[in-house]
């Protein structure tokens, strides 16, 4: 592969809106095909090394099913196969490992590890999350958006919760797709500008009370206040969050026509009340599927380009 025509996806701002139009399209299509049992197999003879040092029930089966699906085949390595930068260097596992595969996905801890390993693989890397980004998430929770309400486009979403991978991600996006965030967090817990890379805050506001947030949001989201790694903080964080459950008065005060996501695991009387996530606003489930669509469609693009 010639490296100088790599592309990576290790954070959302890695792509333009051109290229997300084109994802969104090809996400629409691939997702069409397979409810009608349609083959679409453009990745035969085509490998997916998965790396998982953070464990994962969506992540894995929706790349290895997804990778299958387009014609490939996956070999999954846990913590204790890879062990990146402790068996040895990072950048070691990434040359050998990019000699013998066409694809690497990633699910680990810092940022500067997935961006240690692509800076040294000959193939095109992706995150599968880290504890700064989340991109695939978002590129199904985008496309999720989309497919129940066109596009995301001058919108708002609603951000409740922790100021973590999720929340950083959201801000790329909306600064680059071009809708707003309302973003609400406990103190302490704020998200921070430099680490989603913003050129400014235009294109999010801060609310201390999560009930302003929701306040005329299109969009209602969040996740676990505690993420995984931060198990330690679980009881400190359950005290700092607990006025930060979306509950029916959010959704109410949100657009009547409002969407609910959760990127899952959830914990109902917790981050998100069951009537809300059980509701008839909540599209989860939608939202959890459209992982693997998304990801072929991202797979397509990494390993074959903008596909007609």
């Amino acid at each position: 592969m010639n490296t100088t025509a790599i592309r990576h996806y290790l954070q959302f701002s890695d792509f333009d809106a051109g290229d997300y139009a084109h994802l969104f399209a090809r996400a629409a299509l691939i997702k069409k095909k397979f409810k009608a049992y349609e083959r679409h197999q453009p990745l035969v003879d085509r490998t997916l090394a998965m790396i998982f040092e953070k464990a994962s029930t969506r992540t894995r089966v929706s790349f290895e099913a997804g990778m299958y699906q387009l014609g490939g085949s996956v070999v999954h390595l846990t913590t204790g196969d890879s062990q990146l930068g402790r068996a040895e260097p990072i950048e070691d596992s990434a040359k050998v490992i990019s000699r013998m595969v066409d694809l690497v996905m990633i699910r680990t801890y810092e940022q500067t590890k997935i961006e240690a390993f692509a800076a040294h693989s000959r193939v095109p890397v992706i995150n599968g999350l880290t504890n700064e980004f989340h991109p695939c998430q978002i590129l199904a929770d985008i496309f999720t958006f989309i497919e129940h309400r066109g596009s995301i486009a001058g919108k708002t979403v609603a951000w409740v919760g922790d100021g973590n991978n999720m929340a950083n991600t959201w801000l790329q996006a909306s600064e680059i797709l071009g809708f707003k965030v309302h973003v609400s967090t406990p103190s302490g817990y704020e998200v921070d500008q430099s680490v989603a890379g913003l050129r400014s805050s235009a294109s999010y506001q801060v609310f201390k009370d999560p009930m302003e947030a929701c306040r005329g949001a299109d969009l209602v989201t969040t996740d676990v206040w505690t993420s995984m790694g931060y198990e330690a903080e679980n009881e400190t964080r359950r005290a700092a969050f607990a006025d930060w459950c979306v509950d029916t008065e959010m959704m109410r005060v949100a657009q009547s026509d409002a969407l609910f996501m959760h990127c899952l695991p959830a914990h109902r009387g917790e981050e998100v009340e069951a009537d809300v996530i059980d509701g008839p606003q909540s599209v989860v489930w939608d939202e959890a599927e459209n992982r693997m669509h998304v990801q072929k469609a991202l797979m397509e693009f990494l390993l074959l380009g903008p596909v007609a």
